[in-house]
């Protein structure tokens, strides 16, 4: 009686609670639904805490974690509640754009170093790619006895290109292909996007899956192969080039400051460059006297119990400086000396033939030279290389030498800055952007870069070009760089599943949904796998730039992003733009062939 009475009362309970819940509930998607980035920031929130959870080394990954949870949440508001998300597209567009600008800035030097040792090989990948997944898309719909339209969404979906639904469309709009009798063009039309929409969602998560451990299924250490790639594709260069991202951090110095009071009668009277061309090896950075810090560009005199800031080897300081100039003094003005990481453009032709022993004359103030680039590459360093007109020095030293410097080779100082460069991105990416929209249309098949493409090559032009002279823009900041590369992709596929999941609840009838999912997760996944396989062994790349390959050759950024944080890397992009732009365009030739071909 007693367990009867509880269970009433818990009974009237949940009755109590349920409608509660289930208005709160329906509230939230509705919610949702009325404020879109709402939407967005919640798939954000929750796809990158679930993309780190990792079971046996294996995760999802941010991006993958976002686009599931975006589904899921559109998925139920659908089902459950009625309501349809629809998220402007311009929204994931652009940050897209913004992903691919950043990520260009980040591989542009390496990129025509990568299409100069592996062009042929990402174009054959890319080859690969295509046909394999028009193959087995195409003749699987018609081995499935799939509908007319099924196979073009199949293709649209698996290799994630939304403008293949395109040129599909334009062939019925045109009259290429005339649907069966009795079916119209619009039925036609409802199945290529139900077999896009399941496609697009599968191969999506699949081959980001897939990719992330393409090198780890052939035996590869993706971070290890990785750092290969990175020497391979840098020339054996220690240092980024001028103006790419982490270029001017100071790094490790073997050489150490010390202040010492003056003292020592051959010191007393001198000048401090006169004692800089004396002592080279131990140039003075700063002069305290009373209190006050002497501007060096002055170049003072030295008096009796002046404090005096030297920069030497680790090494050759220790006691030697001490006897020499006088007593060492803990003064915390003397020891305050910021020194900075510049690099300057050498503009002055007078300076042309010189080594950098000869240089040194202009170098005052304990300003010394880190590395040396010549068309962006990196040269050995040494007291015999020459400089010529054009060339880059990293310089390491006090600000006022530096600009000092700078004035004396005919340039100015690149230094770190937490300045925006928004001028500089605006107008690449619209340039970028123009390039990827021209399209030249033959047969009723347009032809374009696409603006994905168009706005990585930007990206990549204004790192090449900066490489080079680094006053082209000034330097990149890594973090703002990192946030729009991370940022931007995130929030693109936040706005996808929004619009995608509710298309999948369309299409889920029957058997067709099995076969649409075993079709476009065998075209999305099939054709990579040799592609990779290809390039590994019987063209001998990296896995790392033989996935980048793959993954350009199937047009899936997120696929890209995957395989860099597999890699902890960025070099999986030089391969990318290659084969993406070729794809693109026969993605959208193979599509329209696969409309106007359907069996009727």
């Amino acid at each position: 009686m007693g367990d009867l009475a509880t269970h009433g009362v818990i009974g009237q309970v949940f009755d109590t609670v349920r409608p509660v819940t289930e208005a709160g509930l329906h509230g939230f998607f509705q919610l949702l639904g009325n404020q879109p980035i709402a939407f967005v920031l919640i798939a954000l929130a929750l796809g990158t805490l679930i993309g780190k959870f990792s079971f046996k080394t294996i995760s999802l990954g941010s991006t993958a974690g976002t686009l599931l949870v975006g589904v899921v949440l559109s998925m139920i508001a659908q089902a459950a509640y009625g309501i349809t998300y629809a998220i402007p597209g311009i929204l994931s567009s652009f940050m897209l754009l913004l992903f691919m600008y950043a990520l260009g800035l980040k591989v542009g030097p390496q990129f025509f170093s990568g299409l100069r040792k592996g062009g042929l090989a990402f174009v054959v990948i890319g080859l690969i790619v295509w046909s394999l997944n028009w193959v087995i898309c195409y003749f699987g719909a018609a081995l499935a006895g799939l509908a007319p339209g099924y196979a073009t969404g199949l293709i649209s979906g698996s290799y994630t290109i939304t403008a293949v639904l395109g040129v599909g469309q334009s062939a019925l709009a045109s009259g290429a292909y005339k649907p069966p009798a009795g079916m119209t063009v619009e039925e036609v039309g409802a199945n290529m996007a139900a077999a896009y929409a399941i496609s697009y969602v599968l191969s999506t998560v699949g081959i980001i899956l897939l990719i992330r451990y393409l090198p780890r299924i052939f035996g590869h250490d993706a971070k290890a192969d990785a750092k290969l790639a990175e020497a391979a594709f840098s020339g054996g260069a220690n240092d980024p080039v001028p103006g790419a991202p982490g270029a001017l951090a100071m790094g490790l110095s073997p050489y150490v400051m010390r202040a010492f009071t003056v003292a020592h009668e051959g010191f007393i009277g001198r000048t401090v460059s006169r004692l800089g061309t004396d002592y080279p090896e131990a140039p003075i950075l700063q002069v305290v006297r009373d209190g006050a810090v002497l501007d060096l560009a002055d170049d003072p005199t030295l008096k009796k119990a002046d404090i005096v800031t030297v920069r030497g080897n680790v090494h050759d300081a220790i006691l030697k400086d001490g006897d020499l100039i006088g007593p060492e003094s803990d003064d915390p003005l003397a020891r305050n000396v910021v020194l900075e990481v510049a690099d300057v453009h050498v503009s002055a032709h007078r300076h042309a033939g010189k080594n950098l022993a000869e240089l040194g004359k202009i170098m005052s103030g304990g300003v010394t030279v880190q590395a040396l680039f010549r068309g962006g590459t990196e040269l050995p360093l040494g007291p015999k290389s020459d400089v010529r007109f054009g060339d880059v020095l990293r310089l390491t030293g006090p600000d006022a030498a530096l600009r000092t410097t700078a004035k004396g080779l005919g340039g100015h100082v690149i230094l770190p800055t937490m300045k925006s460069e928004v001028p500089y991105l605006a107008l690449a990416m619209l340039v970028g952007y123009l390039v990827g929209i021209f399209t030249v249309t033959v047969s009723g098949i347009p032809f374009a870069l696409g603006t994905s493409a168009g706005v990585i090559m930007a990206g990549v032009c204004v790192s090449y070009f900066r490489s080079r002279n680094p006053e082209f823009g000034g330097p990149v900041h890594e973090g703002a760089r990192s946030f729009l590369q991370d940022f931007g992709l995130n929030a693109f596929v936040a706005v996808l599943s929004a619009n995608v999941g509710p298309k999948v609840i369309s299409a889920l009838s029957g058997d067709t949904i099995l076969w649409l999912a075993l079709i476009g997760l065998a075209g999305a996944l099939v054709p990579p796998l040799v592609a990779f396989w290809v390039g590994i062994k019987l063209f001998g790349l990296n896995s790392i730039i033989s996935a980048g390959a793959t993954t350009g050759a199937r047009n899936s950024t997120p696929g890209l992003n995957a395989i860099m944080e597999e890699s902890d890397s960025s070099v999986a992009a030089v391969p990318y733009p290659v084969s993406y732009a070729l794809t693109t365009v026969l993605a959208l030739i193979g599509g329209y062939f696969s409309m106007i071909l359907s069996w009727r």
